[in-house]
């Protein structure tokens, strides 16, 4: 539930786990073996003993730079974000399965989206959601009651959430919480390639984060919903607002341009 409580994935330093590394390799070298028939001269004993302290030395010079490493000049990815439950943000009506605290999609992207999720879950008793948030400004802990997921003992384990946040534009935007349920139909695999095709830096910049969420949310429906009920690999993006070159001006000849996606899409899909 790392994602739901709007905490980080850890990860190790590298200068910490050389220095980790080096300490340990000295802590379990095997003790010189004794000759008991020959006496070590004072000169060799004296080399061992200038050895000896030049190791134990280095290793702590190392552990050393390490450990002010870290404290120094820690990375963003490696601080961990304190736990939130704010069921106050949470919608007052129940059921829903697109939650935006913050406006990542329109209007009209939020009611197909929302209605797509519904019609997977009737049709094939997988649910998707879908949860926009800026931490710290997110329910965290409480979309855990709200959607009835990741509880402890829980039967229905086929669920995906799916958690967008920017982090500043520091980091990959598309996290995800998978139920057991899934993880046979889409391994590991599968959402390490969604994050790297629809969730870095470069793609929302280029395509606007709403364009990641329309793209990540139609690949995994259209996954769940394959023959197979399995994939690795991403499907192609299906049919978006963005990818069709629909333009403002496109509400001159509908009440709005949602309105004009959505007659696009009925007709053509």
């Amino acid at each position: 539930t790392a994602l739901l409580t709007g905490t980080s994935k850890m990860r190790v330093l590298p200068a910490l786990v050389a220095a980790s590394a080096a300490t340990s390799a000295l802590a379990f070298q095997p003790a010189a073996t004794e000759r008991p028939t020959t006496a070590l001269s004072a000169s060799a004993a004296a080399g061992i003993d200038r050895r000896s302290v030049l190791l134990k030395t280095a290793a702590s010079a190392i552990s050393t730079a390490a450990l002010l490493s870290v404290a120094t000049t820690p990375e963003p990815a490696s601080a961990r974000l304190e736990a939130v439950n704010r069921p106050d943000l949470l919608p007052t009506e129940s059921g829903k399965n697109v939650i935006q605290i913050v406006k990542f999609l329109t209007s009209g992207q939020e009611k197909r989206m929302d209605t797509m999720l519904a019609n997977l879950e009737k049709d094939t008793g997988f649910r998707l959601r879908v949860l926009c948030q800026a931490y710290p400004n997110t329910p965290g802990l409480a979309v855990r009651d709200y959607w009835s997921v990741g509880k402890e003992d829980q039967k229905d384990d086929k669920y995906v959430i799916l958690v967008v946040d920017e982090f500043g534009g520091k980091g990959n935007v598309l996290n995800f919480n998978v139920g057991e349920g899934v993880k046979f139909a889409l391994p590991n695999l599968f959402w390490t390639r969604l994050q790297g095709k629809y969730g870095s830096t470069f793609f929302v910049k280029e395509n606007g984060i709403d364009l990641a969420i329309v793209n990540a949310v139609e690949a995994i429906v259209t996954c769940l919903r394959s023959e197979d009920g399995f994939c690795v690999n991403v499907p192609d993006s299906g049919v978006s607002m963005k990818s069709l070159g629909v333009q403002a001006h496109c509400c001159a000849m509908q009440a709005s341009c949602n309105e004009f996606l959505y007659w696009w899409t009925d007709e053509h899909m």
